[in-house]
């Protein structure tokens, strides 16, 4: 049909060739790997975006928890100078920073397993990567925050032990962001993938 134009996708396209020129069955085989490949739906390079999310997710998760973990030492250690007896209570933030690693480590093995799918679409991969960023991101925050929160309420918890319950509450509070980009990146990672009944195109039949 001249004088109109129509786009195809790459698998469209070698359709298109297959039912005019009647390609042989052996040659058929080739065709259904090459659809695979230069599928728009399922490229080879869609696992990269998932793996980057597994990257995402749990370093961004250990820095965070790093940081929290120093910054909270450095002030346990000022603390328990003048007053040793009260480390194990000024523990407290050690323990909400370490969580937060394992929120990352969550979405880590959760991304892993869907790299190993028989069909990964881009969209998929997409997802993957939003989750790990989202969990990344947040416990980054979180720790970051735990870390000056705890840093500073130790001190002041070691002259002033009424101090103790506020200072666990703000931490509290500071956890639940990183708890929200937990909640979220799981909503993300376990999105129905409805794209990937179409990564593999099945060659038609022989005529």
């Amino acid at each position: 049909r001249f004088g109109k134009e129509e786009a195809y996708s790459p698998a469209q396209f070698v359709r298109r060739l297959y039912f005019i020129h009647h390609l042989p069955t052996t040659n058929m085989h080739l065709l259904s790997v090459l659809l695979t490949v230069i599928s728009s739906v399922c490229p080879v390079y869609a696992p990269f975006f998932g793996a980057m999310g597994v990257v995402a997710g749990l370093s961004f998760t250990v820095i965070g928890a790093g940081y929290g973990t120093a910054k909270s030492s450095v002030g346990i250690s000022s603390m328990g100078v003048m007053k040793p007896e009260l480390v194990i209570k000024a523990i407290i933030p050690v323990i909400f920073a370490g969580a937060l690693a394992v929120y990352g480590l969550i979405i880590a093995v959760i991304i892993s397993s869907n790299l190993g799918a028989d069909k990964y679409s881009l969209k998929k991969s997409f997802l993957d990567l939003g989750a790990g960023l989202t969990v990344g991101l947040c416990g980054m925050a979180a720790g970051m925050s735990i870390g000056v929160i705890g840093d500073a309420g130790v001190r002041g918890f070691g002259q002033q032990p009424r101090l103790y319950v506020g200072m666990v509450l703000v931490l509290i509070f500071a956890e639940a962001l990183g708890l929200f980009g937990l909640i979220i990146a799981l909503l993300l990672a376990n999105n129905k993938d409805t794209a990937g009944a179409e990564c593999i195109v099945e060659a038609p039949p022989s005529a």
